[in-house]
């Protein structure tokens, strides 16, 4: 399923490289994001001018995650606006997919997950996190009363709320900010407020336009909203050029750096490739938090737990084998592991539903960078920090924490040669 949906041969070469390709030089129209330069003042004008001139219609305006417009282009229209002196350059739009795998079975009341990282007991769960949390999916069910959830935006079908139609988006919001109600189940930062953005279909499957959009959005209402986190359980193929997309013309890269720097940490799911994730993004983007996967049945170290029952081959306390991972020590400095085998979340209409994957890996590390912000009214030990900072300090935080006794086997202290999975996520400590 992962690998009908990454890129074409010839799109690698023309986004993830940044080179052109014979193929894409006599492509027909297609769909296309328009970058550009930093000194456009006025995003919205310069596309409204260039709409009149070129005479197309832009899907979507970008003006606060990434300037540039997203359109479907004929070849004389991509021709001209990659010319053009308001332009930096023409990126092909491309697929993404949700990193998680399909629901397999319900779940409990304080999931194993949750209590592993040390976010929850049996009988005591954190309080809310003082600032809100985008998540950037299918959707969050937004009646279900077990979140904390309010639409966003909805940038699949634009002017509707962002209301999950494919159960993704829900489970990684329970994973993160299930209300310690009882009913069902407790996140790991309960009764966070959670933004529903929409940028993945029924299928959990959706573009690069698509993305920046719901980025666009995030970046626009993070101060007003108090949007501190955003987590994006998404890959993609690509890879880091170190520029911000600069260089090998990413958009989504560019946009990923201006979100940072308007203050939103972004948390990533590595995916599950069981390869590197130096050609998947945003993985591989060094400003965000990439988590990896390991599995946890019991909510306790010591790897007595039994196997987990939604996925054969895997043990308690030890790495995912789908998962990706950090090869290159650019890669290893913003890597984190956290659950992600048979994790339950919630699910479209209540109740539960059980994913395995690195989407559900990464809530728990959002959720723990929520808290670390600060909780119950109460600031954190990384409020005032920069993105940068909170990610270095979630990293070192959990480094400082690891013993030979509370880890899991592929963590730094019991490594799986050329496979860095990064320490475990502990929440717990905010």
């Amino acid at each position: 399923m992962r690998r009908s949906r990454r890129l074409t041969t010839a799109l690698v070469c023309a986004v993830a490289l940044g080179v052109a390709c014979a193929a894409d030089a006599v492509a027909a129209s297609g769909p296309y994001v328009v970058v550009y330069k930093d000194s456009v003042l006025d995003p919205t004008a310069t596309t409204n001018q260039l709409q009149t001139k070129y005479g197309f219609n832009a899907r979507f305006d970008y003006s606060s995650a990434l300037k540039g417009f997203a359109a479907t282009l004929t070849d004389v229209q991509r021709t001209s606006l990659s010319v053009d002196p308001a332009v930096a350059y023409v990126a092909g739009d491309k697929p993404v997919s949700a990193s998680g795998l399909v629901p397999v079975v319900s779940g409990e009341t304080v999931p194993p997950g949750v209590r592993r990282v040390g976010a929850a007991t049996l009988t005591q769960a954190h309080q809310s996190a003082n600032g809100a949390v985008a998540v950037i999916d299918s959707g969050v069910d937004l009646k279900n009363t077990d979140l904390n959830a309010v639409s966003g935006t909805n940038c699949v079908t634009t002017g509707t709320a962002a209301q999950d139609d494919n159960g993704h988006g829900s489970n990684v919001a329970g994973v993160l900010a299930a209300k310690d109600t009882g009913s069902t189940l407790t996140g790991v930062a309960p009764g966070t407020k959670i933004y529903a953005v929409k940028v993945l279909n029924s299928r959990a499957t959706g573009t690069l336009s698509q993305i920046i959009c719901g980025m666009d959005w995030v970046t626009a209402n993070a101060a007003a909203l108090n949007i501190k986190v955003a987590n994006m359980s998404i890959e993609g193929s690509g890879s880091n050029d170190s520029n911000c997309g600069g260089t090998n013309n990413d958009a989504w890269h560019k946009a990923i750096c201006r979100s940072v720097a308007a203050g939103v940490t972004y948390v990533v799911s590595a995916g599950n490739a069981k390869a590197g994730f130096a050609s998947t993004i945003p993985a591989a983007y060094p400003e965000v938090l990439t988590t990896t996967a390991m599995s946890d049945t019991d909510g306790l170290a010591g790897a007595k737990g039994a196997a987990p029952s939604c996925k054969s081959g895997e043990k308690d306390d030890s790495y995912g084998t789908y998962s990706n991972y950090a090869v290159s020590s650019t890669d290893i400095a913003h890597t984190i592991a956290a659950p992600g085998t048979c994790v339950v979340g919630d699910k479209i209409g209540g109740g539960t539903t059980t994913y395995y994957g690195t989407s559900q890996a990464a809530p728990h590390v959002a959720g723990t960078v929520a808290l670390c912000l600060g909780s119950g009214g109460i600031a954190g030990p990384c409020s005032g920090l920069a993105p940068a900072q909170i990610v270095s300090k979630i990293r070192s935080d959990a480094a400082g924490y690891a013993t030979l006794s509370n880890g899991f086997t592929g963590d730094p202290l019991r490594p799986i040669t050329g496979k860095y999975f990064g320490y475990l996520d502990a929440a717990g400590l905010y």
